[in-house]
């Protein structure tokens, strides 16, 4: 670190140059991000994938489907009938869809006061977002027509994103500011952090949007990249100014600031390395959106440790002593007295504290038992979007609300339609049937209305019947393989669908089957996180584990801050589920999305253990220098528990600020990484960190695996 502070010192010309222009460039790829994010990224490789490239490849299958809904307030029948057909001719002229299935055609499209089209496309090339666009020039200009279907939800998310992200840069960055000034006091110095989270976010939206040429990014992407960017450049960027502070009263400012690098930068590279594994564990879960978050955390967090440790210095040269400059507050006050009187209460009471705090934590455990996980769908959009209103309506009116369709294609050597196969095929069916969640199974002996094998092999003999099989034909046999549509009685989302895709899955079929449609996919998406969650937590806690035993030469330290923030974090958990499904404190009911306990687990572990070794490494560095363990424990709380608390403030305002956004995941992990912030910064920092150090006293520091060196403090 020492030669690497000496040349960003003597480069500081060279680093500012470089960074106005590397910004300027990738401002221009950021704007373009978020015309490149689509999908919510719950998509993993396996039977589903499969089955739906056959569906729209071999079955014809639409590749997408918008739907038109229309509703009739006031018009005649006839009227009625006029606009959906006017409307929908002006859509064929568009010229962009495959089919347009009309509910002046089929009945089952149509009520008396309401009625959709289904819209299909099967270019994969169309750009759907223009598609969208043009569509609406047609529906907006009648009133009660409304465009829904996956596409238009998919891209009012990314609208509803975009419009989230200004509103919490609008509430989050101001109250930073204000945070910034009760610690620094002056306007220049609070500036510089939210300058460097600028700088952050344009570096990582623009190579990010690079990224997406070739990668499809998730829309979740737009809010969860600068949530993260901004809070962790902000939060270093006050760490390294305010260790550049205390070095700049007693050092030139280039010393100062080689010793800064030297100290605060070598706390900022092991706090981004301890999130980066966080990150990094994800990966394993094969699932899009956590490879998507591991891609966009790991671009934002690598620009915030470039712009801290060269831009932020090469700003500091440059200012000098203007850095003190505009001073609005007085921020000079020695606030190490009272936290030194506050360490020494701790001292004389860790056991009640200990249990206090723990009782606390327990407490919010509670809620854990009932919590109840799932895919984000529509209910990710805010209430307010037309899309979503009208999706609810025609899956009221006309979907029943509970039935799910699962698709199974089977594939043998020879011909369906031999007796052979025709037999095999009503042993499917009848397989199928068996169990009670199973409405129907659709079949050619469905179709036909024949119930043997006998009588549908000597219809297919006879030309004029087989004719008239023909189109029944077409659309379930394509060659060796055969669609068999399944309804079932129950939401695609439930255990008990689930419970039978898996059931399917393990059964010895005669033929080769495959299965897919929404319950599948739901199954498969639960069973990868379920199979692969253990192997990221274990990989974050080792890891974590050795890389704390290594900075501290301690044994007991790593364990104890590991169970903390499990302990921390499950109290989150409860917290949040006691917020959202029980839609408490002006929060509307919803369940937990099925990526947040991992995504904040992964976050949040690795940004806590960057006050965990801030404050244990000024512990360690006293309890080197007297020996004592109650000194050493009062005078590291007293001398690092105002920054840690400016900085996990500074997170919580950031990250907390998505409270008030209106795409659902979005929310409940920018509420989750507050609270476990704010829990991790509160209780455990302050209360059981300090509590746990005096019970265990010396046993802090055993280590059987050789010497202790003498650490320089960071």
């Amino acid at each position: 670190m020492q030669k690497l502070s000496t040349i960003i010192v003597k480069s500081y010309k060279l680093l500012l140059t470089f960074w106005i222009l590397l910004t300027l460039g990738m401002g221009y790829f950021a704007i373009q991000l978020p015309s490149l994010l689509e999908g919510d990224g719950f998509r993993t490789d396996g039977e589903y994938e499969q089955v739906q490239s056959d569906l729209t490849e071999t079955f014809d299958f639409p590749e997408s489907s918008i739907l038109v809904l229309f509703e009739n307030e006031d018009k005649s029948k006839e009227e009625f009938s006029k606009t959906i057909e006017t409307t929908l001719n002006e859509i064929k002229e568009l010229g962009v869809s495959s089919t347009i299935t009309s509910p002046l055609e089929d009945e089952s499209l149509r009520k008396e006061k309401i009625a959709y089209a289904v819209i299909n496309y099967n270019d994969e090339s169309l750009e759907m977002a223009e598609t969208i666009d043009k569509l609406r020039e047609i529906t907006n200009d009648e009133e009660n027509i409304t465009l829904t279907g996956a596409p238009v939800i998919s891209e009012d998310i990314n609208h509803a994103s975009q419009n989230d992200l200004k509103r919490a840069e609008l509430i989050g960055l101001p109250i930073a500011l204000i945070v910034l000034l009760l610690a620094f006091g002056t306007v220049i110095a609070s500036l510089l952090p939210l300058i460097i989270g600028g700088v952050t976010i344009a570096f990582g939206f623009g190579l990010l949007a690079i990224i997406g040429e070739n990668i499809q990014l998730s829309i979740f992407i737009l809010n969860i990249a600068p949530m993260i960017g901004l809070a962790l450049s902000i939060d270093f960027a006050l760490l390294f100014i305010n260790r550049y502070k205390e070095e700049i009263q007693s050092q030139e400012k280039d010393e100062a600031l080689m010793t800064t690098i030297q100290t605060a930068g070598r706390s900022i590279l092991f706090s981004a390395l301890c999130v980066f594994i966080g990150l990094a564990a994800m990966i394993v879960i094969e699932v899009d959106i956590f490879k998507n978050i591991a891609i966009g955390g790991t671009v934002v967090i690598t620009g915030a440790v470039l712009a801290s440790l060269t831009l932020l210095p090469s700003l500091l040269y440059v200012l000098g002593p203007r850095i003190h400059k505009w001073r609005i507050l007085a921020t000079d006050k020695d606030t190490t007295a009272r936290w030194r009187k506050y360490g020494r209460w701790v001292m004389k009471h860790p056991g009640k504290i200990t249990l206090a705090a723990l009782l606390v934590l327990l407490i919010g455990v509670i809620p854990l038992k009932n919590i109840d996980l799932t895919i984000p769908d529509i209910e990710s959009l805010p209430k307010s979007y037309d899309s979503r209103q009208a999706f609810e309506t025609i899956e009221a009116e006309f979907m029943g609300g509970s039935e799910s369709t699962s698709y199974l294609i089977a594939e043998r050597n020879g011909d369906w339609l031999s007796q052979e196969g025709l037999e095999q095929m009503k042993q499917l069916q009848e397989k199928l049937q068996k169990p009670s969640i199973v409405e129907s199974v659709t079949t050619l002996y469905t179709g036909s209305k024949m119930d043997s094998a006998d009588k549908l092999s000597a219809a297919l003999e006879q030309p004029q019947s087989k004719a008239q099989l023909d189109p029944l034909i077409n659309q379930f046999v394509r060659g060796d393989q055969l669609l068999i549509p399944i309804e079932l009685s129950v939401e695609s989302s439930s255990e008990a669908a689930q419970d039978l895709m898996r059931e399917w899955q393990e059964t010895d079929w005669e033929v080769d089957v495959m299965l897919g449609g929404q319950p599948k996919f739901n199954q498969e998406i639960y069973d990868e996180i379920k199979d692969k969650v253990l192997v990221s937590l274990a990989i974050i806690l080792v890891s974590t584990f050795f890389i704390l035993m290594l900075a501290f030469r301690s044994i007991i330290i790593p364990l104890k801050a590991i169970l903390m923030n499990i302990i921390g974090l499950a109290s989150t958990f409860g917290v949040l589920v006691w917020l959202f499904q029980g839609g408490h404190l002006g929060l509307s009911e919803a369940e937990i999305a099925l990526i947040l306990p991992v995504i904040v687990f992964s976050l949040v572990f690795g940004l806590s253990m960057d006050y965990e070794v801030f404050l244990i490494s000024r512990m360690q560095e006293y309890y080197l220098e007297t020996g004592n363990n109650t000194t050493a424990t009062i005078e590291g709380l007293a001398n690092t528990s105002k920054i840690i608390t400016s900085a996990a403030l500074i997170m919580i305002v950031i990250t907390g600020a998505f409270a008030f956004t209106g795409v659902v995941p979005v929310k409940q992990i920018g509420i989750g990484i507050a609270i476990a912030i704010f829990i991790d910064a509160t209780i455990i920092r302050l209360l059981l960190v300090p509590s746990l150090m005096k019970l265990l006293g010396r046993w802090n520091w055993w280590f059987p695996f050789g010497k202790k060196k003498k650490s320089k403090a960071t």
